[in-house]
């Protein structure tokens, strides 16, 4: 009889502890088919996986300032775990880590940390979009491909880039265009942009937008597109070629994990293919078999840490002015392409200041 007290109560201890409320924090709607519905389902994901977690979340809260009462309102409701999952919620992220230090906080994106309550986490998507770079690359035919670029900020421009040596290893004629939205998600925005990189000559339209807008605005003429964030292929069975996808579930189910077991280091986390966070969506009907055995090969090499396209290049890496960035095999350190501002030499665009 004391042996089961016993174990009742290590039991009951056990599942007291593993009960957690985690917070979520988005930028959009959970329906854009984007960057929040990829992290909506990787809320999904974590509670599937940790028995004992709640789960809330915030859709559509407006960055900077603003955001931090929203932030804060979870916090007075008991919340010990709060993600918020875009860059402009940064300072008031670290604003409230410092004001409440038993609180994990986690902020996407972002480069603010500190190693005791507050991690700054994202995901190496640039492997995945040199994957799409060489499908895009081998299946053009006018050697024009426009992407549709939301903010002119770090994360974005190495995506570019990324994407463009992807096009340039494979296809060194053609050009990538680039459009600025100045938005992360509208639709009819995004679709404009898309238009006019049509309009100029691309036959594949790939993005940086929440929004199958672009992905639609290609299939509409019969071209074909790189969606973002989700297999977008549903909203263009035909056109959409693959998508550089965010498995964000891995990441939540480590965190919250090490959280509860007392093993979690907060710092700053990049996590890559390797690891699964990122990835790339199954190949369209019309992607062919050459095309995949490339994209294939360079997947493998990446999963297991023996290629990186911007850290062991293939081929040197010039910029838009000439400028040798990185020589074969030397590549670029984390705080280079943290910090990256300029294009590489087969991008068409400029990088304005917002």
């Amino acid at each position: 009889m004391r042996k089961f007290l016993i174990a009742a109560l290590v039991l009951a201890a056990f599942l007291a502890f593993a009960s957690v409320k985690v917070a979520f924090i988005y930028v959009g709607p959970i329906g854009d088919a984007g960057w929040t519905y990829a992290h909506d389902e990787g809320r999904k994901y974590l509670e599937e996986h940790v028995p004992g977690v709640e789960t809330a979340y915030q859709e559509s809260v407006p960055e900077g300032k603003e955001s931090l009462k929203v932030i804060e309102s979870y916090v007075k409701r008991g919340y010990k775990i709060i993600f918020t999952t875009s860059f402009g919620y940064m300072d008031a992220t670290e604003e409230l880590a410092n004001k409440y230090p038993n609180v994990h906080f986690f902020h996407c994106s972002g480069y603010k940390y500190n190693h005791r309550n507050f991690s700054a986490y994202f995901g190496r998507m640039y492997q995945a979009r040199f994957l799409t770079g060489i499908v895009a690359g081998m299946m053009t035919k006018t050697n024009i491909i426009g992407y549709v670029a939301a903010h002119p900020i770090p994360e974005v421009i190495r995506g570019i880039n990324a994407f463009a040596l992807g096009v340039k290893l494979v296809n060194p004629k053609a050009k990538v265009k680039v459009v600025w939205t100045h938005t992360w998600y509208n639709p009819a925005t995004e679709r404009e942009a898309a238009e006019a990189l049509l309009d100029a000559g691309a036959d594949v339209i790939t993005q940086h937008q929440d929004s199958p807008a672009p992905v639609q605005a290609a299939a509409e003429r019969g071209l074909y597109a790189i969606g973002y964030n989700s297999d977008m292929s549903a909203f263009a069975p035909e056109a959409h070629l693959t998508a550089p996808v965010w498995n964000w579930g891995v990441f939540y189910v480590a965190a919250v994990k090490g959280i509860l077991n007392g093993t979690w280091k907060h710092g700053f986390y990049w996590w890559g293919m390797d690891k699964g966070v990122v990835d790339i969506a199954p190949f369209g009907p019309a992607v062919p078999e050459n095309v995949k055995s490339v994209v294939n090969a360079f997947k493998s090499l990446i999963k297991q840490g023996l290629f990186d396209p911007f850290k062991t290049p293939v081929m040197e890496i010039y910029d838009q002015d000439g400028n040798l960035r990185a020589e074969p095999g030397k590549g670029l350190s984390d705080e280079e392409l943290l910090e990256m501002n300029w294009f590489v030499d087969n991008v068409e665009g400029t990088i304005p200041k917002e």
